[in-house]
Parts: structure tokens; C-alpha cells; sequence
């Protein structure tokens, strides 16, 4: 059952954060995710202010998910996300 990561994010330092976006789009990649969506325009439905930027990520299980997460090659990313923007990251489990 595929899972989904939903990430809200704010960056500070854009120039620094094209780092971040390059090394998490390949670790991600490796997992087997992909992104659904990726720093659009976001609207507010229900709540204000609406966060200034989301990434919804889909993996082909939440075990892939909590993997990617806690991988070398997205720990080196995420040093650099956290330096970078502030964020609040989600997994769920998707349905069938």
C-alpha cells in the first residue's frame, strides 16, 4: 500500500536550500518515491496563514517512507534542511 510524506516547509536561506532540493530529490529517487507535489502555489481552505511551501511525496510503502527518512543519503539532506528552512514532515499510510 503506497504511503505518503507531506512536508510543510519555510525557507530562510533559498540560495543554500537548491542544495537541499538536489540531494533530497535523489535520495528520494532511490527509494523508490517521487514527489506529487512540489512547492506550488499553495491555497489556504480552512486555515490561515497557509504554509509558504508543501511537498507531498509518495513511496510504494510507509517502511520505504520511515527508510528514506532515516537514510544516509537523506540524512546529508536533511543537515542541510535544517540549517536552510524550518519544516514539519508527515507519514501516513495510504489506502486501498
Amino acid at each position: 500500500m503506497p504511503a505518503y510524506v507531506v512536508a510543510e516547509v519555510e525557507v530562510q536561506d533559498p540560495v543554500a536550500y537548491e542544495e537541499y532540493k538536489v540531494l533530497a530529490a535523489a535520495s528520494i529517487a532511490q527509494y523508490g518515491g517521487r514527489y506529487l507535489a512540489r512547492g506550488g502555489e499553495v491555497a489556504a481552505l480552512e486555515s490561515e496563514p497557509a504554509p509558504k511551501r508543501i511537498a507531498i511525496l509518495e513511496f510504494p510503502t510507509l517502511e520505504r517512507a520511515r527508510q528514506w527518512f532515516a537514510s544516509p543519503e537523506y540524512t546529508r539532506a536533511r543537515g542541510i534542511r535544517l540549517r536552510t528552512a524550518s519544516a514539519r514532515l508527515y507519514a501516513v499510510a495510504g489506502v486501498e
